[in-house]
């Protein structure tokens, strides 16, 4: 059996040398932010598989139903037939009204810069036809093509400026392999050698994502799923080496330590401006990442409750990456495509507020509740969660000056500064426009110069 540190030699040897950036995490966080992701700020993330067919309970289906979790055994019992295994929802995985097109212009419509898709999640199912997973892939069984290559290249032709990138979950649930080096400890990888570790390098070369979304980690330290040296080899010479991110999921004990950007957990909002580049992967369904047909209206965040997340985590200096599920014959459901296209709207009318902007020195107003701050250049932006009562609206963490000018983004054809009543160091009361002139919906954007923070 291959252990890892004769793997990690057969690396060394088969690259001459690490080049740059040495397989140890000091020298791999030593490797500049691409400048991109930060600019980015928005994302839209795809969970899609064959969790995707009983589209009931979560994309955990699998496993949930295997550990006899009531809900799903009895969904099982209700609906399909007693020898019925989780293979058999592979051919109901169509995809026929699957259009990549009609997906990247979505996406550009959304006001994303990157998206992620899943190519594989704990199932092991691949949506791309992987050399390692024989038969348990989108060519091989379901919807007989390559769904992740018609993506990647769907927004390469419709929305170049879109950044590509890939969710990979590093571990199997039921893989004979890894439950082999599961029980010896993780002492042995010939799962990591022989699959997982095989799939990213050709995913890289063969889609060259800009993103790699890793996950599936948590049971294994780094060293078993060999996560430095690969991304030594990712960040010296792959055919995206100047421009790839990394999340932190690549071994126990990692994540919020190391990567090009943290993730830290599902749903991460700290809420407050954090060291180091972060990203709030969340959902548009409060419940699963994956599609679930069972799910009712009340399940899905407001259009208001997806925006006051963006501001909160764009204050801060993290990206929002919004996830939606699709179907198993490959539409986004309505309500997703809704959520996506509100959001869209928003950042046409205030987007100056989101893209390439960086934190002010307050997050939220010390006096107001539901105002978040960015700032671009000169410019100081409020994001005003609740428009206020009697159109006057008191911000306590900005104090005017003889040069203050206070607009509203999306006020009229041609908007005149707002006025406003400084109250000293104590702040400054703005007073907004009829509500009948603005353009925008929701949220509401000041774009302010000439301001200083208290």
């Amino acid at each position: 059996m291959m252990r890892v540190a004769q793997v990690f030699s057969l690396l060394f040897l088969l690259d001459g040398s690490f080049g740059e950036y040495q397989p140890t995490w000091e020298s791999l966080d030593s490797r500049p932010l691409p400048d991109w992701y930060d600019r980015a700020k928005i994302g839209v993330f795809l969970h899609w598989g064959v969790f995707s067919v009983p589209s009931f309970g979560s994309e955990w289906f699998w496993m949930y139903w295997q550990d006899h979790s009531s809900s799903y055994v009895d969904f099982m019992n209700k609906n399909f037939r007693p020898d019925f295994t989780y293979q058999d929802f592979a051919p109901m995985f169509t995809a026929e009204f699957y259009n990549p097109e009609d997906w990247a212009r979505l996406f550009n419509a959304s006001g994303a810069r990157y998206i992620v898709l899943t190519s594989k999640h704990h199932e092991g199912f691949t949506n791309w036809p992987s050399s390692y997973s024989w038969n348990w892939n989108s060519k091989d069984v379901g919807p007989k093509r390559d769904l992740l290559g018609d993506l990647a290249n769907a927004i390469k032709e419709k929305a170049p400026h879109i950044h590509f990138g890939l969710y990979h979950s590093l571990y199997e649930w039921f893989n004979p392999l890894y439950l082999k080096d599961k029980a010896a400890s993780f002492h042995t990888n010939n799962f990591v050698v022989g699959k997982t570790l095989m799939e990213l390098y050709e995913l890289v070369n063969n889609y060259e994502p800009e993103i790699l979304w890793s996950d599936g980690d948590w049971e294994a330290p780094d060293w078993y799923w060999n996560s430095t040296a690969f991304l030594s080899w990712l960040f010296n010479d792959s055919p995206v080496k100047d421009t790839v991110v990394v999340n932190d999921r690549w071994g126990k004990g990692i994540p919020c330590h190391h990567g090009s950007y943290y993730t830290c957990a599902d749903r991460y909002n700290p809420g407050i401006l954090q060291n180091h580049k972060w990203e709030n992967a969340m959902t548009i369904d409060k419940s699963s990442w994956g599609y679930r047909r069972e799910a009712k209206v009340s399940d899905y965040l407001t259009i208001h409750e997806l925006l006051t997340t963006l501001a909160q985590t764009i204050s801060c200096g993290g990206n929002l990456l919004v996830n939606v599920g699709p179907t198993h014959d490959g539409r986004i459901p309505p309500i997703m495509e809704e959520r996506l296209r509100q959001m869209g709207f928003w950042l046409d009318v205030n987007g100056d507020s989101v893209y390439d902007s960086v934190p002010w020195k307050h997050q939220n107003d010390s006096m107001t509740a539901g105002v978040w701050y960015t700032s671009k250049g000169d410019v100081v932006y409020s994001m005003v969660l609740t428009w206020p009562e009697k159109n006057e609206l008191t911000l306590g963490s900005v104090v005017t000056t003889n040069t203050t000018v206070i607009y509203m983004l999306g006020h009229a054809s041609r908007p005149a500064p707002l006025p406003f009543h400084p109250l000293g160091s104590s702040g400054v009361v703005v007073t907004f426009p009829p509500m009948s002139e603005v353009t925008g919906q929701w949220v509401w954007v000041l774009a302010m110069t000439g301001v200083t923070p208290i």
